[in-house]
């Protein structure tokens, strides 16, 4: 969806790239939409820390705070230089009584982040990579239109770094994942994109480790 930053050039901010946006832990009271740059999301998982996401323009970020008024379930910061518009409640309340247009727009982007964020949560609760990486292909499947889903193949215009983001996994453990699977001749690996032989096998791979 494409977004009009200018009309909210007044709640800009600028991150230098290593630089922390919030922590985990720590109460929450704006949330952030990206205009340029990236930032990695890192959730701590006793002795190390586990990547969550790393979200790009116009992903939004730190709603859950917000919605929930809890803290901040993982530490944000800037793998670049990134600009982003902080937004609050009591701005967010006037953006809406000013410009109903814009507002909408921006619940849009938060309806389908929230979304996001709990069917992701969904993949990183499962046991194993496999069952992960199933999913995130289960995942985009729901995404298609029914026009787009005859049979039960599927050809996603994807890479390998794709899905180690989003099954929150390094990239050497995703490619071996998915090279096994390729393996078992289950999917077809290709540059920019990846062809599922069967999402209903995946669909019932990833039921049953969900049901265990």
């Amino acid at each position: 969806m494409n977004f009009d930053f200018e009309s909210f050039a007044r709640f800009a901010r600028t991150f230098q790239p290593g630089e922390i946006i919030f922590s985990e832990f720590e109460p929450g009271d704006n949330f952030y939409l990206i205009q340029s740059g990236r930032v990695h999301l890192v959730k701590n998982a006793g002795e190390y820390e586990r990547t969550l996401d790393i979200l790009h323009p116009p992903d939004m970020f730190g709603e859950m705070a917000i919605l929930e008024n809890s803290p901040r379930t993982a530490t944000a910061f800037a793998l670049d230089q990134v600009k982003v518009i902080e937004l609050n409640a009591q701005n967010f309340e006037i953006l809406m009584l000013g410009n109903p247009a814009l507002a909408f727009k921006l619940l849009c982007i938060l309806a389908k982040r929230i979304y996001d964020s709990k069917r992701r949560f969904m993949i990183l609760t499962l046991p194993d990579p496999q069952s992960k990486i199933a999913d995130v292909f289960v995942m985009l499947n729901e995404t298609l239109p029914n026009t787009d889903k005859p049979g039960d193949s599927r050809e996603f215009n994807i890479s390998i770094e794709d899905v180690a983001r989003w099954a929150g996994m390094n990239v050497s453990l995703a490619r071996e994942t998915l090279y096994r699977f390729a393996s078992q001749q289950r999917l077809e690996i290709f540059s920019g994109r990846i062809v599922v032989k069967s999402i209903g096998d995946f669909a019932r791979l990833v039921n049953s480790r969900r049901n265990q």
